[in-house]
């Protein structure tokens, strides 16, 4: 009996250590979001913990993944905060997470080949390559010491260039050559090299740490809901929901289970977008399952989702100590900007190499009308509507490349997933 104990004690360990190492799998991209938008970090960590905790409510604490804060939302969110404010941005979040409900009832009403008839990698490939291109000038403004939007220059260039290159040549060393979970954790390596440069070349204001408390409630902020605001944000959810279906293809290809029969792609898609309508409800970043913890769950094997439940406790906790919120947000600009170059441009590249995996053929002019219409309209910053409402961005070439796909007449009546499948089972098991 005692040793059963015993045993039971230390497997309860593990699962708590484990847990801790998804964290900080996860940490870097989870606090990049809310630091480039202008939310608050601390309300990012409370409000992934709670959107992991509600996600593993709605799947059966089943599968082994974390949410963190969505990049596909990074440029709608800045855009929708300059003009409506931060709380009816977060009301218009909160309407986006609903989509994923809709799209969750209608996968369980029709199957999940419904998802590949509405979203084929035609659709996908362009949209995912349109979230990273067009943050690219965000990129590089920060890396350059300006604002995101290049509106103000907020360090000296030759300052922000020493900077902003070591954070880079870090991210992408040990993106390449790290070993085991390091190479995890690249974002993490990139920042701590950029802030020790910016310290020691005094770019840093401790000010915030020293004058903050060590506990506090995070920062939350109520949600407006506002018309223009919610039609702006509806279709950018279209982009998440791409990537929600890959990571559940990854999880269950390195776990080898098929999560999308049981618990069921309804369930996945449900509890992702009740975690992002809840983190709305807080004034946290949306939701979405994170493929860097789904790369540790496979170097680990950590296949009990027991471990993400731990997880997302220590991201519930940190969020409530203040001096580690405040110093968060003490990261100097061009540091997230040498980053954010590498990082925009590998979200780019995956959904080029959504097309290369999936053998969309340009040379088939349909093909060619719905990838170039998109990347034009995205990158080339096209908009529609008037003053008081409109579309641009993700919002409006995801609607965009949808409704192409659905009127151009195709060959292919595919009722399943298998292109997907295919595509992540390249992705994951590479072929060598």
């Amino acid at each position: 009996m005692a040793s059963q104990i015993s045993s039971h004690s230390l497997a309860g360990w593990r699962l708590l250590l484990a847990g801790a190492q998804m964290l900080f799998v996860a940490f870097g991209s989870l606090v990049l979001v809310p630091l480039i938008t202008g939310l608050d970090p601390s309300v990012a960590l409370f409000t992934a913990g709670l959107g992991t905790l509600i996600f593993q409510l709605c799947t059966k604490r089943s599968i082994p993944v974390f949410l963190g804060s969505s990049f596909a939302f990074i440029a709608p969110i800045i855009f929708a905060v300059e003009t409506w404010g931060q709380a009816a941005t977060m009301g218009a979040l909160f309407c986006a997470g609903l989509v994923y409900v809709l799209l969750s009832i209608l996968v369980a009403l029709r199957g999940p080949g419904f998802l590949h008839r509405l979203l084929p990698p035609v659709v996908t490939g362009p949209i995912i390559m349109v979230i990273g291109l067009g943050l690219a000038p965000v990129a590089v403004n920060m890396a350059l010491g300006k604002t995101g939007d290049g509106s103000a220059q907020l360090f000296p260039y030759a300052d922000a260039i020493l900077v902003s290159m070591p954070a880079l040549l870090t991210t992408l060393l040990v993106a390449t050559y790290a070993k085991g979970v390091f190479r995890l954790v690249p974002i993490i390596a990139g920042v701590c090299v950029g802030y020790i440069v910016a310290m020691i070349m005094g770019l840093v204001d401790f000010t915030a740490i020293q004058t903050s408390a060590w506990v506090s409630v995070p920062a939350f902020v109520m949600p407006e809901f506002k018309l223009a605001a919610i039609l702006f944000m509806l279709p950018v959810a279209i982009a998440p929901a791409i990537e929600h279906v890959g990571d559940v293809l990854a999880i269950g290809s390195v776990t080898g289970k098929d999560y999308v029969q049981k618990p069921g792609l309804h369930r996945t898609l449900l509890g992702d977008g009740l975690a992002t309508s809840a983190a709305s409800l807080f004034g946290g970043p949306p939701n979405t399952t994170y493929s860097e913890v789904t790369g540790a769950v496979m170097l680990t094997k950590a296949f009990n989702p027991v471990v993400m439940t731990w997880a997302a406790v220590f991201a519930v906790a940190l969020a409530f100590i203040a001096k580690f919120g405040s110093f968060l947000q003490t990261i100097p600009t061009p540091v997230m900007g040498g980053i954010m170059i590498l990082l925009f441009g590998s979200i780019a590249g995956v959904g080029m190499n959504i097309l290369i995996k999936a053998r969309v053929d340009l040379s088939a002019q349909r093909n060619l009308v719905i990838v170039a219409v998109t990347l034009v309209f995205g990158i080339g910053g096209m908009t529609l509507g008037g003053s008081g409402w409109h579309l641009q961005g993700v919002s409006l070439c995801g609607l965009v490349a949808i409704l192409l796909n659905l009127i151009l007449p195709k060959a292919d009546q595919t009722n399943d997933l298998h292109e997907e499948q295919e595509v992540v089972e390249d992705l994951v098991h590479p072929k060598h």
